[in-house]
């Protein structure tokens, strides 16, 4: 995916400031990159569930520290997956 990660996790870990931002962004873009600064404690995997459940979205892929996440947008639906 050629996008740029819209939002980073730092050294304080999953936040509710992190979560609100991160779910305004999926409201916006429905696929958006997370990364997760070295200062993370949690493993990438396990932050990215957390991630995930916390803002009611897809976790679609984790590569390294880098973690991508889907939500379908309500209204207008930009990325159509196939049935």
């Amino acid at each position: 995916h050629h996008v740029d990660a819209t939002a980073q996790v730092g050294h304080d870990g999953i936040t509710e400031a992190v979560v609100a931002k991160i779910a305004s962004e999926l409201e916006h873009h429905e696929l958006i990159k997370v990364r997760f600064g070295e200062g993370v404690d949690a493993k990438a995997k396990d932050a990215a569930a957390e991630l995930a459940t916390a803002t009611s979205s897809a976790l679609v892929q984790v590569i390294g520290r880098v973690v991508v996440l889907y939500k379908r947008h309500p209204k207008q639906p930009v990325i159509v997956l196939p049935k």
